[in-house]
Formats: structure tokens, sequence, C-alpha cells
């Protein structure tokens, strides 16, 4: 695969970092909170110590003397029965890893294409959904919906490293962000080397992974076709049967030679009116809802906090507010209709809630606990919610 390297380097971004830039750096990781790595310091134990602990930090950054420990394997689940590795770098890697992304973020922004929208500042899943929604009304019906095979866990670092150096020339800074795709993965007491990959998890690895990919998105822009893409996730839109055909085998020739591939089971040509999913939505001509295994995650969340075992009390209320705000901020847009699921998920937690109360499961208990009484204990509803949100 070519990487264009006749473009201006950026130089001497070691001399950037500054007492200042650890501080945004460490309240951006603080602010997105997070678990401890292998060594166990938290947050707080950081932060106890800040000023010492911050200039300790910055020295072996800008002598180029910093070694990131190995990172914690943690595996969450996806909700298809399978698990996503996730890698939990260190507290003082996660603000090492900070630090180096606002160095060189301005540099790759400027590059970056308009149709992309993962993890890009004043960008968001929205945008991205609604840029899709105006293609397809502008008359491309044909979607080629493709899935990269494990994308974070198998780019290749030289590709990764080769994509970086194209536009930083600071040694220092090169040196760094291989020794953080290389500090290898600590899983149940082995430690494992890493060889390819950026891990999910670490600071920086969005932003690597979208370097990688933004070769893809102008391959297929010179190729005069319109897509979306959000990080790994991306669609291509066609006007024509036949071009979708092309557009994918030219997508996966083109991923080949990055040394990645499409999974076949997850990618599909299809019609814009027989629908797909795309960032947790289903979408299709006349109607965008919410996909069915994003419903299956939130009922998940929901059954883990309303478990019979547990007392019906304020924090458990709270704990449910939090992720039914969440759910209906996200999926409760102008562009989807989800009044009913909406609905009918209220229906459901308004059951689990009558049967953490009672321990039972009985059709009387409605009568027992009514809609009222259960907003007066502060529940918010996902239907009120979704249409208070439509009036703003």
């Amino acid at each position: 695969m070519k990487i264009i390297h006749d473009i201006p380097k950026v130089h001497s971004l070691t001399g950037r970092i500054t007492e200042e830039l650890m501080l945004k750096a460490f309240k951006a990781v603080k602010k997105n909170r997070g678990a401890a790595g292998i060594d166990k310091m938290t947050i707080a134990m950081y932060e106890s110590n800040l000023s010492e602990n911050q200039l300790a930090l910055m020295r072996e950054l800008k002598r180029g003397t910093y070694q990131p420990i190995p990172l914690k394997r943690v595996h969450i689940p996806k909700g298809d029965g399978k698990t996503r590795p996730l890698g939990i770098p260190s507290v003082k890697c996660r603000i090492a890893q900070e630090v180096i992304r606002r160095l060189i973020n301005s540099t790759f922004e400027r590059r970056f294409h308009e149709n992309s929208f993962g993890f890009r500042s004043g960008r968001n899943c929205h945008q991205a959904v609604e840029r899709l929604i105006d293609c397809a009304r502008r008359g491309y019906k044909w979607i080629v919906d493709v899935d990269i095979k494990g994308f974070f866990d198998n780019i290749p670092i030289d590709l990764i490293m080769e994509s970086v150096a194209a536009r930083i020339a600071d040694g220092n800074i090169l040196n760094l962000i291989e020794r953080f795709l290389k500090s290898g993965v600590m899983e149940e007491g082995e430690l494992k080397p890493t060889t390819k990959g950026t891990p999910q998890g670490g600071v920086i690895s969005p932003l690597l992974a979208n370097i990688v990919l933004d070769h893809l998105d102008w391959f297929l822009a010179e190729k005069g076709y319109l897509f979306v893409r959000y990080a790994d996730d991306f669609v291509v839109l066609c006007k024509t049967q036949t071009e979708a055909e092309r557009a994918l085998v030219e997508v996966k020739c083109y991923l080949e030679q990055m040394e990645l591939q499409v999974s076949p089971e997850k990618t599909k040509i299809c019609r814009y009116s027989e629908g797909f999913n795309f960032l947790g939505f289903s979408i299709k001509s006349r109607y965008i809802g919410i996909k069915a295994k994003s419903i299956e995650k939130f009922q998940d969340k929901i059954r883990d906090i309303t478990t019979r075992s547990h007392n019906l009390d304020k924090e458990v209320v709270n704990k449910l507010n939090r992720v039914i705000r969440g759910t209906v901020n996200y999926f409760g847009t102008k562009f989807s209709s989800v009044a009913g699921e909406f609905y009918k998920l209220d229906r459901w937690i308004r059951k689990r809630i009558r049967c953490m109360k009672y321990k039972r499961i009985w059709q009387t208990d409605n009568w027992r606990v009514k809609i009222k009484l259960i907003k007066k204990i502060g529940l918010l509803s996902c239907y009120d919610l979704y249409k208070a949100k439509l009036r703003c």
C-alpha cells in the first residue's frame, strides 16, 4: 500500500511538552475516569502526589526514557455471547498517551476526510447517521455495509508507525508511540507480547485508528465513492447494485494491502429499503429505530440493577435513571422513530420494578404499584423523556 511522504513534516514536538500540557492531559484522563492498570494505582492515588508525579513523568517524556508498563487485559461482553478484549493502561500511561495525542492530533486532523466522524472534536455518531440519510435522499440507495475483522487487534504496527512518521519527524515522539504499541499485555498473570494492533482502551488508539483508515477514506474518495465512517464502522453508498459490488471488491483488495480482512459474516450489500444496522441504529428508508442488539444491551443493564435479591431504594432508582437518560439521549433523535420502542421498554422496566419490590411475578401487582406511584419514586420514563427532548 502506498503512503504519501512528499508533504511537510512536523519537527520538534518534544519541546512542546510543558507543565500546562501535562495538566490538561491529567484533567482529561481524570474526567474519563477508568480502572487502574496492573500497578493498581488509581487516579485518586496519582492525584494525591500530583505535582511530583507530573514533573517526573514530564522529565521521562522529554528525555525519551519513559517506558510504559504492560496493559491489563479485561474482557467485556459484546451481547452476542462473545467478548471484546480491552487493554487497560496504567494511569501514568494514560496521561502519557494523552500528552502525545494532543501533540500530534492537530497535524492529522487537517488531513482527515470530511466523511470521517469517529473520535474527532465537534463530530459524533448522530452526524454520521445524518450524513448517511442525506446521501440516501440524493439517490444512493445501495449500501455496502463493511465490517473489518478484529480491526483494532490486527492493524500492523509497521503500518501505524509508517503512517504517523509520514507527518511526524520527531524521533522521540515516534519512539514513545511504538513503545505504547509494544508494551505487552498481562492476562491471568502471564505477560504476552503485542506484535500487532492498537489496544481498545488505550487513549491514543482511536487517533491511531483514524490515521490508518484515513488511507482508505482517500482511496474511496479518489475512486468517486460516497462513504460514511465512524472509526472502523463504515458504509459505502452507491446508486446501483453493480457499483456496490465493484466497491466491495475494491474495499476488500485495499484492506488486504493493509493486511486487514473483511468479515464475511457481517459484511453485506443491500438496498437502503431493506435495512441495515449502523452505530446502534436499525436503518431503513422509512424508519430508523434501535437495533435488536442495542435493546438487548439496554435490558441487560436494567436486569443487573433490578435483581430481586436487591431492595428497591433511591440508589437503585438513580442507577436506573442514569441508564435510561443515556439511552434516550443517544437514540432519541429527530431523525429516529423510537416512540413505540421506548413505550414498550417503559412497560418492561415497570414490570422489573414490581418484581423487584414483591420478589415475584404476579399480574395483580400492576394494581398495587401503579404507574403514578412508580413516577412518584423518581423513576424516569423513556417515552416521556423522548417526547420532552423532541419539544426542545
